[in-house]
């Protein structure tokens, strides 16, 4: 599923996103069809990966359901494996991303010399995929378009960009977020390296929007053979995106102007698809359960409307 084009009754909007098509209803509820577009450095590649976005939603939907004690969420319903339904909210205008270990872009700019990261100080002497002394938090701004930047939390509060009350209350959420998505990964064999949570507003109350846990928003590593890797110097085994990247990387292409995506050959794409699909079973611990009765859309516009009609 590439892209939908449905037309729900009392719909006020329609947004397009790099992989969510997101219906407004009546300026209160929102219909997220997580599709099967693939997105690497704010770029949407060319070619779907068949499942990604069932695999993105189901396990967005286990976490949700597995955090709502820390702080309540958007979701109202989950119609169908690719769709979830849920309030609207105002979104704080900032990704709130948390980090354990040091990897991604925060190797890449700490390897590049720096040791402040988004106003957050980092020791010397530390090497790729190392664990940090305490998880911390580097926020980026919410891009409507275009590249998320990096910002400091004195930055967002001197820009106004999230009241001081509020940002405390998102920190907690966070640091309360990730401690629990850590060990619901390390019951799987897994390590929760690092991921971002965004949340919204609705009456006054604070609510976590889209998805969470899952490896668009998320970089996982096997717990087995860690500490063996990382002392002998070897890249970590990891479920995430990162491997999307780092192929994208070593074929030329890092999102800048003049750069060509490579080509994403059908044993690519397959392979892209095996390794979001094992994902959802290693972290679930559940098998996935391809739905295959939904590449006309029939199905999920029935689901969708069947739901709606009970809201």
């Amino acid at each position: 599923m590439k892209e939908t084009t449905f037309n729900f009754p009392g719909q006020t909007q329609f947004y397009k996103g790099k992989v969510r098509d997101v219906y407004t209803i009546n300026n209160q509820y929102m219909v997220m069809v997580v599709s099967d577009r693939i997105s690497a450095f704010d770029v949407v590649l060319p070619e779907p990966i068949p499942f990604k976005g069932q695999v993105l939603n189901q396990i967005a939907a286990y976490f949700l359901e597995k955090t709502a004690d820390i702080v309540p969420n958007w979701v109202i319903t989950v119609p169908h494996p690719s769709v979830t339904i849920g309030r609207m909210c105002e979104p704080f205008k900032v990704e709130m991303v948390v980090r354990g270990y040091l990897a991604g872009h925060a190797w890449r700019e700490y390897k590049a010399g720096k040791r402040l990261l988004c106003g957050v100080s980092l020791p010397d002497g530390l090497k790729e995929n190392d664990r940090l002394p305490n998880p911390i938090i580097t926020p980026t701004t919410k891009a409507a378009v275009g590249h998320d930047e990096d910002i400091s939390r004195e930055d967002i509060l001197k820009q106004g960009i999230v009241s001081e009350a509020d940002y405390i209350q998102l920190e907690n959420y966070t640091l309360q977020l990730f401690a629990r998505g850590t060990d619901i990964a390390a019951e799987q064999g897994l390590i929760l390296v690092d991921t971002k949570y965004e949340f919204g507003k609705a009456n006054g109350k604070i609510y976590l929007i889209d998805e969470i846990h899952t490896p668009d928003s998320s970089r996982y590593y096997y717990k087995d053979g860690y500490e063996a890797r990382q002392q002998m110097g070897q890249e970590q085994k990891q479920l995430s995106k990162e491997f999307v990247r780092q192929w994208l990387i070593e074929n030329g292409f890092q999102g800048k102007d003049g750069q060509q995506i490579p080509e994403m050959t059908p044993e690519k794409v397959t392979s892209i698809a095996n390794r979001y699909i094992e994902l959802y079973e290693q972290i679930t611990g559940r098998t996935f359960n391809r739905n295959t009765q939904g590449s006309t859309g029939i199905d999920m516009e029935q689901a969708i409307n069947a739901a709606l009609a009970q809201l």
